[in-house]
């Protein structure tokens, strides 16, 4: 069984944390990266805290202090934009005006440098958020690997592109350009591999960047400063650490920012966009809310449901935007399906992210466990009951996964994205009555369908596609393979981010014109020849 004190035992005490985990000192960074230079930073500094505590004397627990970043305001936000503006120069500067065989150069390099510093990010995304040693690693490699394949994509896109076009009479060149300035944030959850997933498209297709970290997971990115400053020209990417609501709105009312690449909060997107003067010159790249819900038909596989479920519903403690927040089982299935999931919850390693086989690790804040604490609260006060032993015990920032049920309309756990280690389950008669749990929810990212019935799950998929960007047959929901499209309905996105989509998310197609004469094809040649246009060229990225 779990309790506080149980809990409180799993934190280390002084000394009992492995050598080979520790950071080797507290990374309290005073310098930022504005027009390619450093800035020292004298002024108030924000303690980043660690999820993980650490046992005191006295038996009590404390977060433990990681190190510190700057807090900035409108002034060095003003800075940081105004160095993007000009490194972009109205499409002038070196940077959008850059043959895409030379960004990519410049991004591989970059590369290069950010493999150099494996071990230390891995340990610092360990640190700042408490994710597992090994999905740590996995996040830090699978971001290396989208970078490669976007790489890859950009030069099979700029190959495609590299060639002349005729059409009733008119010779034309089409190839996809940068948007301006972007604006990118990136979410705590995966502030590596999410953050990169927009700014590296943005940067490939030769936007400048304004990079603001998240609020969890900011120190994570001190070891690529210098990667930044070396790989790009000038100003292409500038960094601003500060509160988001107090630079965020003062940047876009400025009417300098292109594109907001945001993933986080579908309130605060409606609230940024509507801060640009000109709302249609403002285009929104946006990965927001999901509360994707799993419908178990009656002749669902229970052992591959349950499996499924408990990975969807808890990896990484619940904390993604895939994850599992609904599951919605027909009745028939629903004491068996309960009496098996809490089995297997009991069955989860709980404890710090270095321990090998752990499934469940500190939250990122005590406010994390106190809304997790309060959205059973009430469910139980509007009828729900806790049914597995332990669950929704905590102490400081370890939760205990809780299965809730029933879970009904009118419960924060109906309708809220809890983004945590909680299991909400409600029980259906009528499959009308889980589709439409899906079809007047606010969120339309995914959902996952556990049944065998192919007359059935066929049914289902055509509303469901119609309601949400992804339907997973028995499997969870998921982001992966990056190749895919992954997107979302409702308040759940805007635009589509993937490998391909990403670099069209953040480019527009232009072109060059010419009618179909003797003279227009020979001014095209000699400007081919000539190597005159880097827009104007028929050459081959091998």
């Amino acid at each position: 069984m779990r309790d506080t004190e149980n809990l409180k035992q799993l934190f280390p005490g002084a000394n009992e944390i492995p050598l080979e985990h520790r950071l080797a000192s507290p990374v309290h960074q005073r310098t930022y990266l504005v027009g390619g230079e450093f800035r020292a930073w004298g002024g108030e500094c924000k303690t980043v805290l660690s999820p993980i505590c650490e046992r005191q004397a006295d038996g009590s627990v404390r977060q433990m202090e990681i190190g510190s970043y700057p807090v900035m305001g409108e002034a060095e936000s003003d800075a940081a934009l105004a160095a993007a503006v000009s490194a972009y120069d109205s499409g002038r500067g070196e940077w959008p005006t850059m043959p895409v065989a030379k960004r990519i150069a410049c991004m591989q390099d970059f590369v290069r440098q950010m493999v150099a510093q494996r071990q230390e990010i891995v340990h610092l995304i360990m640190w700042e958020i408490g994710k597992s040693l090994a999905d740590s690693q996995k996040e830090f490699d699978r971001t290396v690997e989208y970078i490669v394949a976007t790489i890859e994509a950009l030069r099979t896109l700029d190959n495609n592109a590299s060639r002349f076009e005729i059409a009733e009479g008119t010779i034309g060149q089409i190839r996809r350009t940068p948007l301006g300035v972007v604006l990118c944030m990136g979410p705590y959850n995966y502030p590596l591999n999410e953050t990169f997933a927009t700014l590296i498209p943005a940067l490939l297709m030769g936007n400048t960047v304004v990079f603001k970290p998240p609020q969890y997971g900011t120190l994570l990115f001190w070891p690529l400063m210098q990667a930044f400053c070396s790989a790009f020209p000038r100003g292409v990417i500038n960094t601003i650490y500060a509160p988001g609501a107090v630079v965020v709105p003062h940047m876009l009312a400025s009417g300098k920012i292109g594109v907001l690449a945001l993933i986080g909060s579908s309130k605060v997107a409606d609230y940024l966009k509507k801060q640009h003067p000109k709302s249609h010159r403002l285009r929104a790249v946006l990965g927001l809310d999901a509360k994707n819900a799993a419908i178990v038909l009656p002749d669902a596989d229970l052992d591959l449901t349950v499996r499924e479920c408990l990975l969807g519903a808890l990896s990484f403690n619940g904390q993604r935007c895939t994850a599992l927040k609904m599951l919605i089982v027909h009745r028939s299935l629903v004491d068996e399906f309960l009496r098996r999931i809490t089995k297997a919850v009991g069955q989860l390693k709980i404890g710090m992210p270095w321990e090998q086989g752990v499934s469940i690790t500190p939250l990122p804040g005590l406010h994390r466990t106190a809304y997790m604490t309060e959205a059973i609260e009430d469910a139980k006060a509007k009828g729900a009951q806790v049914v597995n032993q332990g669950g929704g015990a905590y102490c400081a920032t370890l939760y205990y996964p809780a299965v809730v049920y029933p879970v009904k309309e009118g419960m924060k756990l109906y309708r809220e994205e809890q983004f945590g280690p909680l299991v909400p389950v409600m029980a259906y008669d009528d499959v009308e009555e889980a589709l439409e749990y899906v079809i007047s929810s606010d969120h339309g990212q995914q959902v996952s369908v556990f049944g065998n019935d192919p007359v059935q799950i066929g049914a289902l998929v055509d509303p469901l596609v119609n309601q949400v960007c992804r339907v997973n047959l028995n499997c969870q929901c998921q982001r992966g393979p990056d190749v895919f499209p992954f997107a979302g309905r409702k308040d759940s996105a805007e635009g589509t981010l993937s490998v391909n989509d990403a670099l069209r998310a953040f480019s527009i197609r232009s072109m060059v014109a010419a009618r179909q004469t003797p003279a227009s094809k020979r001014l095209l040649d000699d400007i081919v020849r000539d190597h005159c246009s880097n827009f104007i060229n028929t050459g081959f990225i091998l």
